[in-house]
């Protein structure tokens, strides 16, 4: 590491008292300057060497305020379906994975039906046929239901007989009774919890695959959903010096009593790695039927959703009043307008029973709400942790789910913003891309996958690149109580910052799905360059 000087640039700072500035100094992995270019000159004579940025846009590192690590890393080494169009092309990708990949385990995929030719759930008869000897799990892209062919339910022990979970179900055929192969949220750790283990080296494949992915996309830090095994392959690599992207991790809730024991209170860790916050789940997701409403799906008016038992049984809340009282984070899932109103009770109850605090309570997605719970989140500081590409994807589909009414309050970006609730964007990979700049995009055009929304859909919630841009970096910061050290660019803060292809706030909004990242700076030092 060196003191280094970044000069003609302009620079979004997304610092309030100077948003904008030419050159950054960088001593080590510290900011020591943010200013002009003349100054750098006059002030600087120790800057040991000077990358000229040739007037190219430099905003701060993008924060993913919502992401799953190693789960992705997996799915970067699986068979990708996230782009099939088709039943035949499932089937005939999966099929030439087996061929290419003999006896392996088939997990990820990725598929989403509402981009297929038949808009239909898969079954395990589709692959059966050339996956008999292997055991196949692969996920919808909301990760809120799973395909598995036989020979994994098998392994689950899951019948005809075999009754459905308390907060899943198990897909079965009307007539037969047979299970199809489906398997909805809590169903899935049936089979889950049965495949074979995966080795130490292969956790840290795929963690060091998606810390390179990171790089690519200039995510300099992520907020993690660690699983098992997920946070001791972060410690090894963080050991090895290995580790290219600030990593703060929220752990099951059902683990609050272990972190409450070890007396961990949020946050603990260095400027790297993080833990103290804490992950539950309240409902699946809109295109599993799974989201949670406090009215039925517009296209199927038996179903509202369904509530995880977690919920249901009253776990959540204990969880979040013990976990709260010990100071760690809570950062709850809710999708559908009734769970995440459930979950605002619970914020209520906190702040009853353990009095006011700097909590920043979270919910993660905050994705369809209700009237009546927008000041809510403002009245109780919640903070909504949201992904933007996700209305490019179901935004196409969203209004035959839940009907013109609802969906005006999908995706509030604008509406919560300007109630003053603090937004922080993040993607929800490997769910959909990683990629910030297709987030910003999203966020500010509203786009729909299927191109019938040129104006965006519900244009009165699109967003400002600025406001955009802030939900990537300082915003995120805040969520993750790190807004004193990253976020922004300024004297003693970190120094992460991301040069782009193109200036994202001058050029014509649909051309931002087009911006590359040109290089990554990450502790000081250019870890990526296109």
């Amino acid at each position: 590491m060196s003191k280094k000087a970044f000069i003609n640039g302009k620079i979004y700072t997304a610092n309030e008292k100077q948003l904008w500035a030419e050159a950054i100094i960088v001593n080590n992995n510290i900011i020591e300057y943010v200013g002009s270019n003349i100054d750098v000159m006059e002030l600087f004579s120790d800057v040991e060497s000077v990358i000229d940025l040739k007037g190219k846009l430099v905003v701060p590192g993008f924060i993913d305020s919502h992401a799953h690590i190693i789960m992705g890393g997996f799915y970067l080494l699986s068979v990708d379906l996230t782009k099939v169009v088709s039943v035949s092309e499932f089937i005939n990708k999966l099929k030439n994975y087996t061929i290419s990949n003999p006896g392996k385990m088939i997990v990820g995929g990725n598929w989403n039906h509402q981009n297929w030719d038949i808009k239909e759930m898969p079954n395990k008869e589709m692959i059966d046929e050339f996956t008999q000897d292997i055991p196949v799990f692969i996920h919808r892209m909301d990760y809120h239901s799973a395909l598995a062919n036989s020979f994994a339910l098998k392994l689950a022990g899951i019948t005809k007989d075999t009754p459905n979970p308390d907060g899943g179900t198990i897909v079965k055929d009307p007539i037969t009774g047979e299970p199809t192969g489906m398997l909805k949220d809590k169903a899935m750790d049936l089979v889950a919890n049965k495949l074979p283990e995966r080795s130490e080296e292969e956790y840290e494949k795929a963690c060091l695959t998606a810390l390179e992915e990171a790089k690519r996309l200039g995510v300099t830090s992520i907020h993690d959903i660690a699983y098992k095994n997920d946070f001791k392959t972060f410690q090894k690599l963080l050991k090895k010096n290995k580790i290219t992207t600030r990593i703060y991790t929220r752990l099951p809730i059902e683990k609050c009593y272990d972190l409450i024991n070890a007396e961990i209170e949020n946050p603990f860790g260095n400027e790297l790695l993080k833990i103290g916050s804490l992950k539950a789940f309240a409902d699946g997701s809109l295109g599993s039927y799974t989201a949670l409403f406090f009215e039925p799906y517009a296209d199927d008016e038996e179903s509202f959703g369904l509530a995880m038992d977690t919920l249901s049984n009253g776990k959540i809340k204990e969880w979040a009043l013990a976990g709260d009282k010990a100071n760690l984070q809570l950062s709850i899932h809710a999708i559908g307008d009734k769970a995440n109103s459930m979950i605002l009770d619970i914020a209520e109850d906190l702040t009853k029973e353990n009095g006011k605090k700097d909590r920043r309570f979270r919910i993660e997605h905050a994705q369809h709400l209700h009237p009546k719970d927008i000041k809510r989140f403002k009245e109780l500081n919640i903070v909504a942790s949201m992904q933007p590409y996700h209305l490019y994807d179901d935004g196409c589909w969203a209004v035959t789910k839940i009907g013109e009414d609802r969906l005006k309050l999908t995706y509030a970006f604008k509406t919560l913003i300007n109630e003053g609730v603090k937004v922080c964007f993040g993607s929800d990979w490997p769910v959909v891309t990683m990629d910030p700049i297709l987030g910003i995009y999203t966020a500010i055009t509203r786009h729909t996958m299927d191109e019938k929304n040129p104006n965006g859909l519900i244009p009165e919630e699109k967003l400002t690149v600025k406001e955009a841009v802030d939900c990537y970096t300082i915003n995120a910061a805040y969520a993750s109580y790190e807004e004193n050290i990253k976020g922004s660019l300024s004297k003693g803060k970190l120094a992460d910052f991301v040069v782009l292809s193109d200036d994202i706030f001058t050029i014509e909004p649909a051309r931002i799905k087009d911006v590359k990242v040109s290089k990554t700076i990450f502790n000081g030092e250019i870890i990526y360059s296109a």
